[in-house]
């Protein structure tokens, strides 16, 4: 429950006395300073790294810089890394993503152990722990493993190495195990070398995401900080001591021994390198330091990321949701350069980045709708370099990407989400001197079908549907290549690719390309070619144009992880005519009351919000009602904006936002890279992209009485933006008056240029909805 505020400023009248009294009595005595706790509050310290470890959100707690190529933490048997429930930590491993829903990463684990290496398995040989024993903080992990005599293990890291701290008991047989065999994903091929008395260096080939892909390689170089007293290795089920080197497609590794009966803490720090094992050994020169140090130099620049945003008002209880979300959506896309500049493009050949950073990690299905505007904002430096990676992608590789992990193509998830990314990046100014570059690679990726020979699909229904209008819905047709296929979802395809092309529209009017924005803004419109009038709802048509499969908007196939009730709301290059095409306001109106359980929700938002919109973390079929926890509904309570009634949004965005806790449980779905941790960001502050890959922002009430954003100067001169929203609380919620830089606004959204030019967006509420953002022409207008 947050608190409301009860004072109320002073009339300007009497602020003027104010202003003689305090120069009579001393300025302190009419406005007391803040408590050194609330001016010195570390924001660090308010995130809990163990969201969203529980119920398949998929998080992990250990330890990483700001987009750092290094995430190391615990995997304890799940899937993708770490489950709270779990009780058994198999290894601390160097490469991880927040919220992936497939397996991927989890190289190289490493665990401390005692006595005699006799397993092999980590299965067999993990530690158990009680999360008693354990703690996070951004940038660093402890747990003390009940295992082995008792075991405590601290991590840390850099941009390219992980740095960890192993506190033994007092023994002669101190071991830590290198397991290059049981990565997270399927292993092609490993090999463990020991290098000298100090020094292990491992190379891991593997592939999988989802499903098969091309093989990538991860090379790794640790080192000690004292001689190992013994060391060996093993070759599955094999172990054998003073051996120096194994390489096996199967289960392989290295152990090396520490005497502590005397000095019980062991430290090593990890380099890892996409690029070659020169690379890691660059790296971990460049950044090897001792742990303590590393820990505070990561703490600072978690600590310098986060005082970006500053809030006010709301519990303790909300501004750990909050950072904890803001945390969780500056850990990817991830540095894939080495330190001097190196890194393995799509095209496996080495090349060298000059003046930018190469980013890798595209998990673009997801992050073009939240995550990508929050970095356009918060991180344009690191956001500008991300595009221009994407734009080397195709330079490269021949395509853009659509979901890329490491240095390959995965090609998982449908549609076109890189046509958004790159545009949003464009409209944010992040491609100067790169504008005419990215467009001509963003009209071939939307015109054309990669080569046979290519390992993208790009926008696989694309003959069909620059010829007809949608994409044929063919689930049996066979893959021409690994990953998901636009055509077995030819539904929400189509709407994907309309989505892209109003947004590439709206860069090619800019640019002065007439002719195309034209082409792109009508194309656009595609989605209308999917309603079906004898249901009221988009269907899937197949090659002959006819309507295929259920007519039950609930169960219509055709769409990726969800249902036509749900990508009912997914055209927002064209919401009034989306509109027009339900029936006008008051129909849209009455379908998405149904959709969001209004009525329901009003009497109980919070067991509306956990009892009938969510179902299972994967359960994305057979559903009439929003799905907050997946990505095609993240837009959907956005729509009333362009439907008069914006209290409306206030009252489901609100709702959303109880699903998003400070414990285990307190994700809503997967994190997916950032994309549902930055929605509730943005949906907290009240400003939120409702076009995505355009310059449009939909207004709702914030949950905080202050936010202010601290910008980078170079991209936004005024270099700072305030929303406030003095008294806001759960029944104070709704929208009376909004004001830009003092001036009254009633529309229900902004562009981005305003933000960049602006310095306030004020909120009045209350305790009832108003006339405000009501009229015909408040809402979003269409594209072109």
């Amino acid at each position: 429950m947050r608190r409301r505020r009860t004072g109320h400023p002073l009339p300007r009248r009497a602020g003027v006395t104010a202003l003689v009294l305090a120069a009579m009595l001393g300025a302190t005595a009419l406005v007391p300073p803040k408590p050194a706790a609330a001016r010195e509050e570390s924001l660090t310290g308010l995130v809990n790294p163990f969201i969203g470890t529980q119920n398949e959100g998929n998080t992990f707690p250990g330890a990483a810089v700001p987009f750092g190529m290094v995430q190391l933490s615990p995997d304890t048997g799940h899937n993708t890394g770490y489950d709270y429930k779990d009780g058994h930590i198999r290894g601390f491993s160097t490469i991880h993503l927040s919220g992936v829903g497939c397996r991927i990463g989890g190289d190289l684990p490493v665990l401390p152990t005692t006595g005699d290496v006799a397993q092999t398995d980590n299965a067999r040989y993990a530690a158990a722990f009680s999360h008693r024993d354990e703690s996070a903080r951004p940038g660093y992990y402890r747990v003390r493993m009940s295992s082995y005599g008792g075991i405590t293990a601290e991590l840390t890291a850099t941009a390219h190495t992980g740095r960890q701290r192993y506190t033994f008991p007092a023994t002669q047989k101190a071991n830590v195990l290198f397991n290059t065999g049981q990565s997270l994903h399927k292993t092609v091929s490993t090999k463990a070398e020991i290098v000298d008395n100090r020094t292990v260096r491992t190379t891991i080939t593997g592939r999988g995401f989802c499903q098969d892909t091309r093989p990538y390689t991860v090379y790794t170089l640790t080192r000690f900080d004292r001689p190992f007293a013994a060391y060996g290795t093993w070759n599955g089920d094999r172990v054998t001591a003073g051996t120096r080197a194994t390489s096996s497609a199967a289960r392989n590794g290295a152990w090396v021994r520490f005497d502590t009966t005397r000095d019980r803490a062991v430290e090593a720090t990890t380099a890892v390198s996409y690029v070659d094992a020169a690379g890691a050994e660059h790296n971990l020169r460049a950044e090897e330091r001792g742990f303590d140090r590393t820990a505070a130099a990561a703490q600072e620049a978690w600590e310098r990321r986060l005082r970006d945003v500053a809030v006010q008002g709301g519990s303790r209880t909300l501004r750990r949701t909050f950072y904890s979300s803001l945390y969780r959506s500056f850990l990817a896309p991830n540095v894939g350069s080495d330190v001097d500049g190196r890194y393995t493009g799509w095209d496996q050949r080495i090349h060298r980045a000059e003046g930018f950073t190469y980013y890798q990690n595209w998990s673009l299905w997801d992050t073009y709708r939240t995550q990508a505007q929050l970095l356009a904002l918060l991180a344009p430096r690191e956001a500008r370099d991300m595009a221009l990676s994407v734009l080397r992608v195709d330079a490269e590789g021949g395509w853009l990407p659509k979901w890329g992990y490491g240095t390959v193509e995965t090609n998982i998830m449908t549609g076109d989400p890189v046509t958004p990314y790159l545009t949003n990046a464009f409209q944010h100014g992040l491609l100067k001197g790169h504008e005419e570059e990215a467009y001509r690679i963003l009209k071939k990726n939307a015109d054309g079908v990669p080569p046979a020979d290519s390992p993208a699909v790009g926008r696989e229904g694309n003959v069909a549907y620059a010829r007809d209008g949608w994409v044929p819905y063919d689930p049996d047709r066979p893959k021409r290549k690994p990953g998901d296929s636009d055509l077995q979802e030819g539904a929400s395809a189509t709407l994907e690719y309309a989505l892209a092309d109003g947004a590439l529209a709206t860069m090619a009017h800019a640019l002065g390309h007439r002719a195309d924005a034209d082409r792109y803004a009508a194309r656009s419109r595609n989605y209308r070619k999917l309603y079906d009038p004898s249901t009221g709802f988009f269907r899937p048509r197949d090659a002959s144009g006819a309507f295929t499969g259920s007519a039950d908007p609930a169960r219509s196939p055709g769409f990726h992880e969800g249902t036509a009730w749900q990508y009912q709301w997914l055209v927002p290059q064209d919401l009034p005519g989306l509109v027009r095409l339900l029936g006008g306001r008051e129909a849209a109106n009455r379908r998405l009351d149904s959709f969001f359980a209004y009525d329901r929700l009003l009497r109980d938002p919070e067991r509306t919000a956990r009892e009938v919109w969510v179902n299972g973390p994967y359960d994305y079929y057979n559903a009439d009602k929003y799905n907050p926890q997946n990505e095609p509904d993240l837009i959907a309570p956005y729509t009333y904006l362009s439907t008069g009634r914006p209290w409306q949004t206030t009252d489901v965005v609100h709702a959303a936002l109880t699903l998003f806790t400070d414990t285990p449980t307190g994700m809503t779905g997967n994190d997916d890279l950032g994309t549902m941790s930055a929605w509730m960001v943005l949906s907290a502050i009240g400003v939120y992209p409702v076009q995505p890959g355009t310059d449009v922002w939909g207004l709702t009430t914030p949950v905080f009485e202050r936010v202010e954003l601290r910008l980078d100067r170079r991209w936004y001169p005024r270099g700072r933006f305030t929303v406030s929203a003095p008294g806001t609380s759960d029944t104070e919620r709704y929208v009376q008056t909004v004001r830009l830089d003092d001036r009254p606004y009633d529309q229900t959204y902004l562009t981005t240029e305003a933000i960049r030019r602006g310095e306030r967006l004020d909120f009045g509420v209350g305790r009832e909805p108003s006339g405000w953002g009501t009229g015909s022409r408040a809402g979003a207008p269409a594209i072109g």
